[in-house]
Formats: C-alpha cells, sequence, structure tokens
C-alpha cells in the first residue's frame, strides 16, 4: 500500500508522519512538497492508495492538485488536509473520500484508514490485516489459501509469500468472502485457484493436490459446483 503526503510545509509533514505512526509505526508515506512531484510519482504502479492533499500551498490548490491526480490515478482515494472548512464543499465535489482539520491526530488517521478499507473493498475485496506492529492490507483475490499453526493463521498468496497472523482460521475466514471454500480441517482455499475438483481431492492451479475432508465430501463438491455455476451465470449474464 502506496500512502502520499503533499505538503509544502515540512513541520506539517513531520507532524503527519507523527500521527500516522501512532496507527502504524511501519507505515511511511512518500512526501511531496508540490503538486507537480506528486503527479510524477502517481504515474508510478502500483498506483498510491490514498493521497493526502493539503488544501493551501504556495501558489497551489490542493483541489486543483487532486482534479489533476484523479486523472492520472483514477484508483486513489484522496484525503484533503487543511487548516480550516472552508473548501469541504468543493473537496467533496471532486470525490475526496474524507476532510481532515488540522492538527491530524492518530485518531483521525485511524478514522480515514477505516473509510479507506471500506471503499477498497467495495471496489476490490481486501482484509487489512496486523502484522506485529503494522498493518497490511491485502487483496482477497491476490490469497491461495490460509492455513491453520497453533494460534496462528498463514496467509499464502498466489506470489508464494506467506504471511503469519495472530489470528485463529475461524476469525480469519469471517472476513473472507464466498470464494474461499474449507477443504479440510485447518484448511481454506479460494476456488479461484482451484483447477480441478475430484472425487476425494482437488489439484490447485499451483500443481498441489488436496485431499478432502472425508465426512465433508459431498458438502465441499456441491458447495464448489454452486460457485462455479453461479460464476458462469454472471459471465454470461
Amino acid at each position: 500500500m502506496r500512502v502520499a503526503l503533499c505538503d509544502d510545509d515540512r513541520q506539517e509533514r513531520e507532524k503527519f508522519i507523527e500521527a500516522l505512526h501512532g496507527w502504524d509505526p511501519t507505515r511511511d508515506p512518500e512526501c511531496f512538497a508540490d503538486g507537480a512531484s506528486l503527479l510524477q510519482a502517481a504515474r508510478v504502479s502500483p498506483p498510491f492508495t490514498v493521497a493526502f492533499l493539503d488544501i493551501y500551498m504556495l501558489g497551489e490548490n490542493g483541489v486543483d492538485i487532486a482534479k489533476k491526480l484523479m486523472q492520472v490515478s483514477p484508483e486513489t482515494d484522496i484525503v484533503f488536509v487543511t487548516t480550516s472548512e472552508d473548501h469541504a464543499v468543493d473537496a467533496f465535489a471532486v470525490g475526496a473520500l474524507h476532510y481532515l482539520v488540522k492538527p491530524v491526530t492518530t485518531e483521525k488517521v485511524r478514522e480515514v484508514f477505516a473509510r479507506v478499507s471500506e471503499r477498497q473493498s467495495k471496489r476490490r475485496p481486501a482484509v487489512f490485516i496486523k502484522i506485529g506492529r503494522g498493518q497490511r492490507l491485502i487483496y482477497l483475490d491476490e490469497i491461495l489459501c490460509l492455513t491453520s499453526s497453533d494460534h496462528y493463521t498463514v496467509i499464502t498468496l498466489v506470489n508464494g509469500e506467506d504471511i503469519s497472523v495472530l489470528k485463529s482460521l475461524n476469525e480469519m475466514q469471517a472476513q473472507l468472502d464466498e470464494s474461499f471454500l474449507k477443504l479440510q480441517r485447518g484448511l481454506i482455499v479460494n476456488m479461484e485457484y482451484i483447477e480441478k475438483m475430484q472425487t476425494d481431492s482437488c489439484q490447485l492451479r499451483s500443481g498441489e493436490t488436496v485431499l478432502l475432508s472425508r465426512r465433508e465430501r459431498a458438502a465441499i463438491r456441491e458447495t464448489y459446483n454452486e460457485w462455479v455455476f453461479r460464476r458462469l451465470s454472471q459471465s454470461r449474464g
């Protein structure tokens, strides 16, 4: 997750970073003192998840910068940070996610990222997970499977990365959508990555073969077949 901060006041940038670190000490924003440098960085992939823009900058207006940013990176959520509410109407007119009045506090930052998570989930389902003292946004379509390990859940991504989360498998399952299916005790798989479903096992796109729970085989196959049918119906519609 890329976070941008555009403010021409160094002290204000430092205060913002302090508030951000109160929410996630591992999260460092990419800081910019003018709109041009922000827009140039926004053209680099992956896009910024969220950009915090000061409205009152020397010779520039944050609302105007936001309009250009939306053209360059429409996926980026925009949050205005300013000293007054004078431009609140203009801010929301360009589709801003939020409008913060300085001073920025950790509580305000926490609220912003809760809104980011909610909006991002509607666009592309995702979960925020806590890793150590930090936070991480993981899109559900990047998850291959989840396995239980003691008091942890290991999330395996499609790129092969494993992430350990201090949550039970059941707790994690509650945050997933209908694309995920429990194949056996301690294992949940993203059905998007099932290559072939068989009588007592299934083959994943990674080439791995997974045995199905003996007691739940029929129910698992039925759930998978219904999911495939819904996907086919949606694609035809």
